[in-house]
């Protein structure tokens, strides 16, 4: 057995064991609660949301890094990429039809999990070590729990400073690989294989070197962005994510036009599979809802902790704002733009049970839209993954920062864009059970703060509303 294989087994065993029956209850469960315990607060107030994010409430002179509109444009690039064009269609191929409805399960208590986690990222920001206002997890968890008094949930206030150490350093080390874009890289790998790097493909007939190159062009581009900071970033996926999302809609919309009539028979099909258990792999009803639950935290991220730190340096002083904002993540990422993907899929009539991955979604466009969505897709994807490879950078630089200090960042940027190259020459397996697993990992502290901290969220909350009227 040689290493990769061995590798991938490993990976898999990872995955596997991280994703059970505790995370899973964790995850949902914990939704199930912020949503009710919220009183549905998130969702009533979703037009004051899109007023906060046109920039009515927005101060310069407010702390914080970028604008409301910035910090959920930086979020959705890392969420609105791979997962709604690669991920979705590894979670049909995986879990059947079915998978789809967990993951809109996922996503609608999700966005109460996400107002939850990032009202906290901007309650409770801390400082780094030169100075500056961070968000983020581990801030909550240190800023939050170690000094947690009694109206929390628990009464025991010695246990704290332990425990939240414990949770914040957790966090951060699985951020640092949970972080990195293994999973975006190698499907951007594999697009431009099946396109230019294959025996029958326009320029090189080695996909080994191919995927070598398209790994050293991606980490030129993204290297152009990440070195400018969050700033940076946050500029330039405010001016990318809506392009992309626009025109990857329009085609989409275009495709399903053509199936009007059929929608009401897939939407049908989602919904059986949903509880009969028909998976094309799993085989039972758990395995599809923990696919469909595993599918939509790597889309939309709720409760996994990433969103947070984006969302933490927005600027304001009203922590309600940006988690009115945040929740609109989820919607956004997988009730719109997942579901419209999977739609596609289902209604072109391609074998899911076959090709995997971005390949499927591939096969999809180019069956029903010819070379025209064959190209349209192809620039989603690169905009789709790139952008989620500046976002994502921005994360690891604060796991960074967190375990090693302000001057570890530029040393990480050279680590992360090191990865890209390696990641477009491996498996997707081991690229997304890696990640999967240290997902998993970062949800763990991420939940467990918002549920200790939930009472604060809604004092807050109280407070917020009693004076906006």
């Amino acid at each position: 057995m040689d290493l990769l294989n061995i590798l991938d087994q490993t990976m898999s065993t990872f995955s596997g064991m991280m994703w059970g029956t505790p995370l899973i209850i964790l995850l949902v469960g914990g939704g199930f609660f912020f949503t009710i315990y919220s009183r549905f607060i998130p969702f009533r107030h979703f037009p004051h949301a899109i007023q906060i994010l046109r920039g009515k409430y927005d101060d310069e002179n407010d702390p914080g890094q970028i604008s409301h509109f910035e910090a959920l444009s930086s979020a959705l690039a890392s969420t609105v990429g791979m997962g709604n064009i690669g991920g979705v269609a590894l979670a049909i191929h995986t879990g059947g039809p079915g998978a789809l409805f967990w993951m809109w399960v996922s996503a609608i208590i999700g966005m109460a999990t996400k107002y939850f986690t990032c009202t906290l990222s901007i309650m409770y920001r801390g400082k780094d070590d030169a100075g500056e206002v961070q968000g983020g997890p581990m801030y909550v968890i240190i800023e939050g729990i170690s000094k947690i008094d009694k109206d929390g949930w628990i009464l025991n206030k010695k246990a704290y400073p332990g425990l939240g150490k414990i949770l914040a350093h957790l966090f951060a080390v699985a951020g640092l690989v949970g972080c990195l874009v293994l999973f975006q890289a190698n499907q951007l790998a594999q697009i431009v294989r099946d396109l230019f790097y294959q025996p029958n493909g326009m320029f090189i007939s080695n996909p080994m070197m191919g995927d070598t190159i398209t790994g050293i062009v991606a980490a030129g581009i993204v290297s152009l962005v990440i070195f400018g900071g969050i700033k940076r970033i946050g500029k330039v996926a405010s001016r990318l994510v809506p392009f992309m999302v626009i025109i990857y809609l329009v085609a989409a919309i275009a495709i399903l036009g053509k199936h009007f009539s059929e929608i009401p028979t897939i939407l049908s099909s989602i919904l059986s599979d949903a509880f009969t258990g028909d998976a094309v792999l799993g085989g039972s009803l758990g395995s599809i809802i923990i696919i469909g639950i595993k599918r939509a935290a790597f889309s939309n991220e709720a409760g996994i902790g990433t969103e947070a730190m984006a969302h933490g340096a927005a600027k304001t002083k009203e922590p309600v704002r940006e988690g009115l904002v945040a929740m609109m993540g989820p919607f956004i990422d997988t009730i719109v733009v997942c579901s419209i993907t999977a739609f596609v899929i289902l209604a072109s009539g391609v074998d899911f049970h076959g090709d995997n991955g971005v390949t499927l979604t591939v096969m999809a466009f180019k069956y029903e839209l010819g070379l025209l969505g064959e190209i349209i897709l192809v620039i989603a994807v690169l905009s789709f993954s790139l952008s989620t490879m500046f976002g994502y950078s921005y994360y690891g630089r604060k796991c960074t920062s967190y375990l090693f200090g302000s001057k570890a960042k530029p040393i990480y940027n050279y680590f992360y864009v090191g990865t890209i190259i390696l990641a477009s020459v491996i498996s997707i397996d081991i690229a997304i059970n890696l990640i999967d697993g240290m997902f998993a990992l970062m949800a763990i502290p991420t939940m467990t703060s918002a549920i200790l901290l939930s009472p604060k969220v809604m004092a807050e909350t109280r407070r917020y509303f009693s004076t906006l009227k």
